[in-house]
């Protein structure tokens, strides 16, 4: 009996961490609940009544295991702590108990059901004290000068070698690092399935580009590339397992999530205007296929502009481009001439454009082309509206030159 009641205790010395972690967090209410802990108490109380010299360190012991272990006082000294996405109030919890800033996870968790406030947490890191009271530290993951920022963010459409060039600047990190981290995206937490397609197509080889998703983010201190571009792969997960993407565009688009992915890359490297996302996609897949040109093929100069700057070239304006350039052979992003889509994707697609080749709109387009220099998308069904959209462009002066030759 007293063995097992050493295994109770234990936890209770342990500020109950163990019995919170990952879990849901519960209320307790009720008569019941205090009905049988009194009785739990007075039984423990009978048994430890003839343990002579020892009674009062076991009712110490028990009273810890009834009373939630929380410290007294506004804490003293520094502690850094980190707020992850996805946090719940368990995972903060034992974050704090681990940093010893609470004395347990179950103090926080009910100071922060009894703050309306606590929703509010937001990710990041935060200067605390340690020992504190679990209310105070509640308070102070509530107060904004509390948290260190030290973000970097990423535009979305942004490519993996821009990324790496961002990333250094911050951390100091040569890129070279970046590079050499980002050539097993495995290793790196993306899910080998990913990479799997139904399109027939082999593809290059396992690349980065489409998983580093765009956002704002903490650098941890002394972080290594391949810590921190691990963490974008996470987010993208994070994100894509919100939307349900993997599962949707199987069963709605009938495609593998990789051909998807790579959609969407394109829809934000093309699309001023996110409202433009879902319908650019539907062109793109009406086009690699609906059937509804003879090729399949895309026919986009944003991909002959990404493996341009993969190559440490320029991009080029559209009216800059030469011919050869265009059906250039070698270039393995070609979509002019070769059909289907591109082997990788072409950038770092957001929300919004995965979302757009989620759930593209019906419609019968096979063109799309920006019409004005606000960024304005025209779509076309067939080649007389692809001939009026060109003539569009032309007047409004966003293209020149042989597009505007008639």
């Amino acid at each position: 009996m007293i063995d097992d009641l050493d295994l109770v205790f234990d936890d209770a010395e342990r500020g109950e961490k163990g019995r919170h972690r990952r879990g849901a967090v519960r209320k307790r209410t009720g008569r019941s609940g205090r009905g049988k802990t009194v009785f739990a108490l007075l039984m423990a109380l009978v048994l430890l009544g003839g343990i002579g010299g020892g009674a009062y360190i076991g009712f110490d012991r028990i009273r810890n295991h009834f009373v939630t272990p929380d410290y007294a006082g506004p804490g003293t000294g520094e502690a850094l702590v980190e707020v992850k996405a996805g946090d719940t109030l368990t995972d903060i919890g034992d974050t704090l108990y681990d940093a010893g800033v609470v004395k347990s996870t179950k103090a926080f968790i009910e100071a922060a059901d009894a703050n309306s406030r606590s929703k509010n947490i937001q990710v990041g890191r935060y200067k605390v004290r340690k020992q504190m009271k679990a209310a105070d530290a509640v308070n102070l993951l509530l107060d904004p000068k509390s948290r260190v920022v030290s973000g970097v963010t990423i535009p979305e459409g942004t490519i993996s070698l821009n990324i790496y060039a961002i990333l250094s600047k911050q951390t100091k990190i040569p890129v070279k690092e970046f590079q050499a981290a980002a050539k097993d995206p495995v290793a790196l937490g993306v899910p080998a399935f990913w990479f799997n397609r139904q399109d027939g197509k082999k593809g290059g080889p396992k690349s980065i580009e489409g998983f580093l998703y765009p956002s704002t983010y903490e650098i941890p201190p002394k972080a290594t590339a391949e810590q921190i571009l691990s963490m974008m792969v996470d987010e993208f997960l994070r994100v894509t397992k919100e939307i349900n993407f993997v599962d949707r565009v199987q069963k709605e688009r009938k495609i593998s999530p990789y051909e998807a992915l790579i959609t969407a890359s394109i829809a934000q490297a093309e699309a001023v205007d996110p409202k433009d996302f879902p319908k650019v996609s539907r062109v793109i897949y009406n086009r690699v296929y609906g059937g509804k040109i003879g090729c399949n093929c895309l026919g986009i100069d944003s991909g002959i502009n990404y493996w341009f700057r993969l190559q440490g070239k320029d991009p080029k304006d559209s009216n800059d481009l030469l011919q050869s350039e265009i059906n250039d052979p070698k270039n393995p992003y070609n979509t002019h001439d070769v059909a289907g889509l591109p082997i990788t994707p072409i950038s770092n697609p957001g929300e919004g454009a995965l979302k757009g080749a989620l759930d593209p709109p019906q419609g019968d387009w096979i063109y799309f082309m920006t019409i004005d220099k606000q960024g304005t998308m025209g779509y076309g069904s067939n080649d007389a509206e692809y001939l009026q959209l060109r003539k569009t462009m032309c007047k409004n002066k966003v293209s020149t030159g042989e597009n505007c030759r008639f």
